[in-house]
């Protein structure tokens, strides 16, 4: 045994290292790793987020869902989409591609439930997700997100999303009810 391990000593230990890189990369790719979201919501925007603001988001969606993946925490995330086409150079071209490629993944996946914009009537107009008042989704031709999105501080709007397919968010009726809390209370919006 003393001269196996002499000889194959490396094979082992190299053997024990990329297991445990094996299962780091697996574990962080199936989420075992990290926190999963009780619900998401995707800011699309020019610039990204100021942290205090995002965080008064976080803080008052917190406030209003649960633990709805029963991991013992109430855990809201913002992905930011952000186009950043203030310079008009060709790297602001790249972000502003790489944020649209990216949203399109999350719409796709039925990630985020809820979408706050700068501009809904350009995101209607781009992507046709956001619901009608009533939850449903528009008709074809109508691009307007008039009536599908409520006012929120900060020169923001949110929308919520509506479903073409069978494919929802996660946790899509509870999302829901928060939906109309918000609607019916306009001092829950930011601030």
């Amino acid at each position: 045994m003393k001269n196996w391990w002499y000889y194959h000593k490396w094979y082992v230990i190299c053997g024990i290292i990329l297991f445990f890189i094996g299962i780091d990369i697996i574990g962080n790719n199936l989420g075992w790793f990290r926190d999963t979201p009780d619900l998401q919501i995707a800011y699309i925007g020019d610039h990204s987020l100021p942290e205090d603001i995002a965080a008064s988001i976080e803080n008052t969606f917190t406030s209003l869902a649960g633990d709805y993946n029963h991991d013992g925490k109430i855990l809201v995330k913002i992905n930011q989409f952000v186009s950043n086409i203030s310079a008009g150079d060709a790297e602001s071209l790249s972000y502003q591609q790489a944020a649209e490629i990216a949203l399109i993944g999350d719409i796709d996946d039925c990630t985020s439930y809820f979408f706050l914009m700068e501009d809904p009537g350009k995101v209607q107009r781009d992507f046709q997700v956001l619901a009608m008042p009533d939850g449903s989704c528009p008709d074809e031709y109508d691009f307007s997100a008039e009536g599908k999105v409520i006012p929120w501080d900060f020169n923001l709007y949110l929308g919520r999303r509506c479903f073409y397919s069978r494919s929802k968010t996660l946790y899509a009726d509870e999302c829901s009810q928060i939906w109309d809390s918000l609607q019916m209370d306009q001092t829950l919006r930011g601030g």
